[in-house]
């Protein structure tokens, strides 16, 4: 069977971590993004990514920063990959990966099929996308609001496309998500949070449970 990456995203304390590096998470993200309950400071998002070091990548989750934020981000954490999950342009992404030298993954937002048209703008210049769900009318998040979208649309979809598949998965729906979409990789915040911003490594563990039994199944 295929490898399926899993990144634990919006995390901020040593609980939470270490549930996420105890389930085989691939990726560890850290939020920068002042209005998410998910949002950490540089230099403890620092410390947290030492203990990631060597076990899974770093990730740091960044919206419309501007070229000083990013450096101080890059300063603190020394990311394995940078998240851009803004209105960041083709041309904003290849220009910070071509600043910085680390991956770079654009988020893009779904509703419906016309949406994933605006991916092929980021083939070959971002290294991989993320597929998200449309953030609910008046929102002030981009991301991490528990909510899907029609994984079905993805059906269409170049098989040669390396996404990751974002918004609303859980430990409920993770099979289902799995089945529909056959993403390479798979990224949680909400679903795995007793409160907005608060992760549950309970939940983390129940998630990383109900991929295997997904996995399980789909291979039997």
């Amino acid at each position: 069977m295929t490898t399926l990456d899993i990144k634990i995203c919006g995390l901020k304390t040593d609980e939470a971590l270490a549930a996420a590096l105890a389930g085989g998470a691939s990726h560890v993200g850290f939020i920068f993004f002042a209005k998410s309950p998910r949002n950490i400071a540089p230099a403890e998002a620092g410390r947290l990514r030492q203990m990631a070091r060597g076990k899974a990548k770093a990730v740091a989750v960044t919206v419309d920063a501007d070229d000083a934020t990013l450096d101080a981000i890059m300063a603190a954490i020394q990311p394995d990959m940078l998240q851009l999950h803004g209105s960041e342009s083709p041309e904003r992404v290849s220009a910070i990966k071509a600043h910085y030298r680390v991956p770079v993954m654009k988020a893009l937002s779904v509703r419906q099929a016309a949406d994933l048209e605006a991916a092929l703008a980021y083939r070959g210049i971002a290294d991989r996308l993320l597929f998200d769900a449309k953030p609910p009318k008046g929102a002030d998040l981009p991301g991490g609001n528990g909510v899907t979208f029609d994984w079905k649309l993805l059906a269409g979809l170049d098989a040669k496309m390396d996404y990751m598949l974002s918004g609303g998965v859980n430990a409920g729906n993770v099979g289902e998500a799995i089945r529909r979409a056959k993403p390479a990789g798979l990224d949680i915040s909400s679903g795995v949070e007793s409160a907005p911003g608060i992760k549950d490594p309970a939940l983390i563990n129940a998630f990383f449970r109900a991929v295997a039994t997904a996995r399980e199944t789909i291979a039997a």
